[in-house]
């Protein structure tokens, strides 16, 4: 049996890497040989025993890599390219994806949802912190790299650049919309492109970070807030004439941030 290493949740506290036998290849599946992965926020939460996985899970939910065998019925793909795939790989066929719900992917339950489905990497299934991973319903959930790009420049679109968009879009930003994204890390300046990409007028970037304000401004933010000097909420309704913003979006998941979206 042909073996791999892995990054292999043990217990709260303990990640090991181990030997694990390299996946079977489904009709739907492709085998991906990763070159390219990350630590995401959510593995350090599971190695932490905050979210809990199955033990013996390889976890890991970000790959870039080349494909190294491809299941009988997959088209469009070749052994041998350049790929990423998403964070969240729903099946693409159930009833939550058919409404644009890939996330809740509820493939094989009677009404086709499932709260969380579609994020199986390092979640349900075995992740990508290893030499292989197996990507289920590989047609709905690769990506092919451009040769021009290097795998640090396509790194996070499989998890924060879309993460980042989907806030965006989830928003039903609109063209001509006011946008304030409130913090500025690697989600909040994918959101801010998101928006910008999605047609708003105006968009406003609040952090408490100097040098994530300034690279909102390059990701295209037109005004940028530092929370640490001002009052964030304050300091929208000025620059909107006491309008306020068409959308806000929350990206760092604290009371505070979301308090001051409300507002």
């Amino acid at each position: 049996m042909a073996m791999m290493k892995a990054a292999v949740f043990v217990e709260p506290g303990r990640i090991v890497l181990d030997d694990k036998p390299m996946p079977d290849v489904g009709p739907q599946d492709a085998l991906i040989r990763v070159t390219t992965t990350t630590i995401c926020g959510t593995d350090i939460h599971i190695l932490k025993g905050e979210y809990p996985v199955e033990r013996g899970l390889t976890i890991g939910h970000e790959p870039v890599g080349v494909i190294g065998k491809l299941g009988s019925g997959v088209r469009g793909y070749r052994e041998g390219q350049r790929v990423i795939a998403g964070a969240i790989t729903p099946s693409g066929w159930s009833t939550a994806c058919l409404c644009g719900c890939g996330s809740q992917d509820g493939a094989g339950t009677e009404h086709g949802w499932k709260a969380m489905g579609g994020w199986r990497f390092g979640n349900t299934i075995d992740g990508c912190q290893a030499e292989y991973v197996l990507v289920p319903d590989a047609m709905a959930n690769l990506a092919p790299v451009p040769d021009s790009l290097s795998d640090e420049q396509v790194l996070m679109c499989p998890d924060i650049m879309s993460t980042g968009f989907s806030g965006a879009e989830s928003a039903g930003v609109r063209m001509g919309d006011t946008v304030a994204v409130f913090a500025q890390g690697p989600i909040g300046l994918c959101a801010t492109a998101g928006a910008r990409l999605s047609g708003a007028s105006i968009v406003i970037g609040v952090d408490r970070l100097a040098n994530r304000l300034a690279i909102a401004t390059r990701m295209g933010a037109d005004h940028v807030i530092d929370a640490s000097k001002v009052d964030a909420v304050e300091e929208i309704m000025r620059l909107t004439d006491g309008r306020g913003v068409d959308v806000a979006i929350e990206a760092l998941g604290t009371q505070q941030t979301f308090a001051a979206c409300l507002r």
